[in-house]
């Protein structure tokens, strides 16, 4: 079940591969992304070290959060991946031309999960590409309704 999709990311990036990671979340973020409170659009995956954080993911705090904390809605949160794809990931983004982008929110057995790709940028000529080709699988649909 989807919470949030990245769109965005499917329109800027050819996505190779995909893996599904756990956050590491306080609970008034998982509150927050139950109540529909986040936005992944901006946000992009890094490697530091052996492990890796998403950065930018924004979750707004709801109003009855907890006085006592303090919340940063922007903090970057670790990802939870096996250490096998972790090594696969490493080897893959040093190559050129290769990114970590965060592609949905969505939960799995209760638990907050985010789907993570692997990606590679696309050309200004492949985006208009995609477009004609979205806009020509619309009007074929289209045809076909009016037609029946």
């Amino acid at each position: 079940m989807s919470i949030i999709d990245n769109r965005k990311a499917f329109h800027d990036y050819f996505i190779e591969d995909k893996y599904e990671a756990g956050l590491v979340l306080e609970g008034w973020e998982v509150k927050g992304i139950r109540a529909g409170r986040a936005n992944i659009k901006e946000s992009y995956v890094v490697i530091r070290g052996a492990e890796i954080f998403i950065v930018g993911m924004h979750i707004t705090p709801l109003e009855s959060a907890s006085t006592h904390i303090h919340p940063d809605p922007t903090r970057t949160r670790k990802l939870l991946l096996h250490a096998e794809e972790i090594a696969k990931l490493i080897g893959k983004v040093e190559r050129a031309g290769y990114a970590l982008v965060p592609l949905d929110l969505h939960y799995t057995k209760g638990r907050v999960k985010v789907s993570v790709g692997l990606a590679k940028g696309k050309k200004q000529y492949d985006k208009r590409e995609t477009e004609k080709e979205r806009d020509w699988e619309r009007e074929k649909a289209r045809l076909i309704r009016a037609k029946v």
